[in-house]
């Protein structure tokens, strides 16, 4: 998961990213240390805050890259 990243990148806090997706901190916290995974009404939530495909957020390559490899 790139939860992190994607998260950082944005200059965004936990508790920010939890109320855009309508989380709690915690729930951010385990999702960004991997204990837990978000559902995927929460992969839709964040995919739509961070302005990227799912694919980005699973830490998965587009299909593009995996056909260039």
């Amino acid at each position: 998961m790139k939860i992190r990243e994607l998260r950082e990148a944005r200059g965004m806090t936990q508790a920010e990213l939890a109320r855009a997706v309508k989380a709690s901190k915690p729930t951010v916290c385990m999702w960004e240390s991997g204990a837990r995974r978000p559902g995927l009404d929460y992969l839709l939530a964040l995919a739509d805050v961070f302005g990227c495909p799912v694919d980005a957020i699973l830490g998965r390559d587009s299909p593009r890259e995996r056909d260039a490899s």
